[in-house]
């Protein structure tokens, strides 16, 4: 976006609500694939994968290019691209044309994802319309949660969905900017911060994929180690993401009181325990209670982190950056929470994941500090008013007299000079 305009945030939050739909609903989405087709888990989740990482694509071919496309543009585009990909991919049970959707379906939803983040780097408080739009994504996937499992059996339901989302979130791009490239020649301004942003986007790679390689298999352990229901695997999730919005509105209302290293850092320590002890569930309890603590934290760290990268350049090109690489560490989520599941079990996976988790809050926080110690250093210095007294000059008042009638009518008293 350009800096000239500041784009209203509530196109940015719809945007932002029909990108992230597709990474939130993909537990049910993977299942549903194993389900629903002649697949099996590990192939269900490289669909999954194939998905998310033409999503991560689409970010980083994105990335500085969206003030030269036109933002209402490219999110018309996005939106369009993900409903016929993902519904292409509902309608049908041909394995091919269902990759092939999917891929598409990822591609517009990166776009879209791509335009927000950037319209959301130019807001005069990113956190805040962070947040907001994790509150949107997080209600309407809980709904969806909710709702799907009553819908019948079918593959197609959740990627219809998301397809269904990108139309109905299609009429709100005419608020948002057209083309807004000068004629002027454009000046190529270099990235800012560039060992900071480079160093989060790679920790953020590792971050996500950690996070999905559970989430990805998150329904496979509620159905098969913890013996629970279709139904009740759903309503944990619906509850869990309904605790993510509590958390939402928590770091909304916090806001950047406690900066962002301590939320960053002691929240994803918090992750990792919650991963070990989810992946660990052999039961409901155990089960309900690792899958809301850690959705009441995650959304609550991501917007901190997207909030970070988004200070990074107000020109937005961290904040997608380091987005796309989040959406690549969650394109590899599902295989490789698939593969270690499968070679190791799902509480070695658990374990191994937290272990990680808890290895990348050293690099993050650090990011964290270093940023906000550079912008302390680097504030601009309130500047120093001095004042000059003019008693010291004495003013020839009638050497500069006021011009008019005041003049003529005293310009027979005596004055200044031989008489």
């Amino acid at each position: 976006m350009s800096a000239r305009t500041t784009p209203r945030p509530w196109p940015l939050v719809a945007l932002f609500t029909a990108g992230y739909l597709a990474p939130y609903l993909l537990p049910t989405t993977v299942g549903r694939l194993d389900a629903g087709l002649p697949l099996s888990a590990t192939q269900a989740g490289s669909i999954g994968s194939a998905l998310l990482l033409s999503s991560a694509m689409a970010g980083f071919l994105l990335a500085s290019r969206v003030d030269r496309f036109g933002p209402r543009r490219l999110a018309r585009a996005g939106l369009l691209l993900a409903a016929a990909g993902y519904g292409t991919a509902a309608a049908t049970t041909t394995i091919p044309l269902v990759v092939t959707g999917a891929i598409l379906g990822g591609l517009g939803s990166g776009t879209a994802t791509t335009v927000a983040a950037t319209g959301i780097a130019a807001q005069r408080d990113p956190h805040r319309t962070t947040t907001l739009g994790l509150l949107g994504v997080s209600a309407l996937a809980g709904t969806l949660y909710l709702t799907i499992p009553h819908l019948g059996g079918s593959h197609g339901l959740p990627l219809a969905a998301i397809a269904i989302t990108a139309l109905l979130v299609l009429p709100t791009t005419r608020h948002l900017t057209t083309n807004t490239r000068q004629p002027t020649p454009r000046i190529s301004t270099p990235l800012p911060h560039l060992h900071a942003g480079a160093l989060l986007a790679a920790a953020m790679l590792f971050w996500s994929l950690a996070q999905n390689s559970l989430w990805g298999v998150s329904g496979r352990i509620g159905l098969t180690q913890a013996g629970l229901t279709e139904v009740t695997v759903g309503a944990v999730f619906a509850a869990a993401l309904g605790a993510g919005l509590l958390g939402v509105i928590g770091a909304s209302a916090l806001g950047p009181r406690l900066g962002h290293a301590l939320p960053i850092g002691a929240g994803t320590a918090l992750i990792a325990g919650c991963i070990a002890l989810s992946a660990a569930a052999d039961d409901l309890t155990s089960f309900a209670t690792g899958e809301i603590a850690w959705n009441t934290l995650y959304p609550v760290v991501l917007s901190y982190v997207i909030g970070l990268a988004a200070s990074l350049d107000p020109r937005g090109r961290w904040a997608v950056l380091v987005g796309s690489a989040s959406s690549l560490g969650t394109a590899c989520g599902p295989l490789t929470g698939s593969l270690l599941s499968a070679r190791a079990g799902y509480p070695a996976m658990g374990t191994i994941l937290a272990l990680g988790l808890l290895l990348l809050t050293v690099p993050m926080a650090a990011v964290a500090l270093r940023t906000s110690t550079a912008r302390t250093r680097y504030a601009t210095p309130e500047h120093t008013v001095v004042e000059i007294s003019l008693d010291a000059i004495p003013a020839q008042r009638t050497a500069y007299d006021t011009a008019g009638p005041r003049q003529a009518a005293t310009a027979a008293a005596p004055g200044p000079g031989p008489t």
